[in-house]
């Protein structure tokens, strides 16, 4: 009876150090900030109107956004 506790409890170290031996110790690498993502019905319903203030031309309907607004044409030079 003796011999199969000593079993066991060898059998239970090893599953731990086995455990303990795929932990990473490095620090976490900090995450760029994700783009978010739309379904072509949110794309379509969320773009914005000529004259609207906007970021970048994605969120355009005529996809033009210069000096955030949305525009129908580019300025010619």
């Amino acid at each position: 009876m003796h011999g199969w506790k000593m079993i066991a409890v060898l059998l239970l170290c090893s599953l731990l150090l086995s455990q303990t031996h795929g932990v990473s110790l490095s620090l976490p690498q900090p995450r760029a900030p994700r783009q978010r993502r739309m379904t072509p019905f949110w794309r379509g319903v969320s773009l914005r109107p000529i004259g609207a203030s906007c970021r970048d031309n994605s969120e355009c309907i005529t996809m033009l956004c210069r000096k955030n607004r949305c525009l129908l044409t580019t300025a010619s030079a």
